[in-house]
């Protein structure tokens, strides 16, 4: 008796996805820069008008180096400011101008307490003429990430919020949740995404492609050069020569 083929899988509507599989509904994205995240990621970039959420081992650290790209490719397109609620560091305005952005279209607001935070980064989302939001908020609460995502999806902008990494013990209401690790090299876990779990991390670029290549160069003209010590004679006038000449 032969066996019935399977019955062909029905297809689904481009709001509803399978959870084997990374969505495929229509919704608008920022490329990230990075072709190997891209393509981890549902719609192959960023996703714009929803919570994005980075924990990090260190404030501030590959910050830039993952969110510069397409930082720049927003304020570029829109022509219009980017603001950042209470970051750990000053910019340096020109390893900023390296990756494209305009330093002095970098809004800055700081903020003592959570709760001043919060409302920076709400009324920044409201504002017509930003193009995107980045917050440092460490002690934000699940309730709170939830109010932005809300004030996120009816301005369609890109938010991206930076918190620490045991954060991740708790719920979020973000589309994409990240882990950001590495030194020399920018280990991405995607935590969370519309789709399966990644069980591999991506490894980035952790430095501009041009900063990359000078301190490669500068590296290469330090290498010592070897030392020829000849076996007659003393062995320490012989590498003194050496050296000399």
């Amino acid at each position: 008796m032969t066996a019935a083929a399977p019955a062909p899988e029905c297809p689904l509507p481009p709001q509803v996805w399978r959870g084997r599989e990374l969505a495929q509904a229509q919704e608008r994205t920022l490329a990230t820069g990075h072709a190997a995240l891209d393509a981890q990621l549902p719609g192959g970039g960023w996703p714009l008008g929803s919570l994005v959420e980075v924990l990090q081992e260190e404030q501030q650290q590959h910050v830039w180096q993952l969110l510069g790209p397409a930082l720049a490719q927003a304020m570029q397109a829109r022509g219009e400011p980017a603001v950042l609620v209470d970051a750990p560091y000053q910019p340096f305005g020109p390893s900023l101008r390296a990756l494209g952005i305009v330093p002095e279209r970098l809004l800055c607001v700081r903020a003592d307490k959570p709760a001043a935070r919060l409302w920076a980064a709400e009324q920044s989302l409201r504002c017509a003429d930003v193009c995107a939001v980045l917050a440092w908020l460490p002690q934000a609460r699940s309730e709170d990430l939830r109010r932005l995502h809300l004030c996120a999806q009816a301005s369609e902008k890109l938010l991206v919020v930076f918190r620490p990494v045991p954060a991740r013990n708790h719920a979020s209401p973000a589309r994409l949740r990240l882990l950001v690790q590495g030194a020399e090299e920018l280990q991405v876990r995607i935590l969370k995404r519309r789709g399966p779990p990644l069980l591999q991390p991506l490894a980035l670029q952790a430095q501009p492609a041009r900063l990359s290549a000078l301190l490669a160069a500068r590296k290469s003209r330090r290498q010592p050069e070897p030392v020829t010590v000849s076996r007659s004679g003393s062995h320490v006038l012989d590498r003194t020569a050496t050296l000399a000449g």
